[in-house]
């Protein structure tokens, strides 16, 4: 069955929702927030509702209350051309230092990012065996993805 609507992320805060939906958009291109709500007397409480875009993908938010966090079985993608990309949404995004690890980092709510480089999917795709094994080499021993790296892992050239 076809859908009419794109699938839209949900993401519960327990009380920040808004300062988190205004800080995404202050950090990626094409992003605004087109609502806010507050609804009075739901069972947790007041709840506030945002719906926000990021680089053009929906998002909805609520405030209501501690009852769920984040964990890393969720993370959001945000594909890189170049490194210096790479430097900036790692920058805006990464909080959380013990949670880095081959470019996943944490924000300071507790949501989980992949910050890649856009080549990462021909490298893992389109190398031979030995070409992806190398890579995957490199990137395990990185936090934030370093693309000269891996570009060198993959074309098997010794780094300098």
């Amino acid at each position: 069955m076809k859908l009419s609507h794109p699938i839209t992320p949900h993401l519960w805060f327990d009380k920040n929702a808004k300062e988190a939906a205004e800080y995404y958009v202050s950090v990626f291109p094409n992003s605004n927030i087109i609502s806010s709500k507050v609804i009075h007397d739901t069972p947790s409480g007041d709840a506030e509702i945002i719906v926000f875009e990021l680089n053009g993908q929906r998002f909805n938010a609520i405030s209501a209350g501690p009852y769920f966090k984040f964990n890393e079985a969720v993370s959001f993608i945000v594909k890189c051309d170049t490194q210096e990309e790479i430097d900036y949404y790692w920058e805006q995004l990464s909080a959380v230092p013990e949670s880095e690890q081959c470019g996943w980092c944490k924000d300071k709510w507790g949501l989980s990012w992949q910050i890649v480089p856009s080549l990462m999917d021909t490298m893992m795709s389109e190398g031979d065996g030995a070409a992806t094994a190398r890579v995957t080499a490199a990137f395990l021993q990185m936090k934030k993805f370093n693309i000269a790296a891996l570009e060198q892992a993959y074309k098997n050239e010794s780094i300098l």
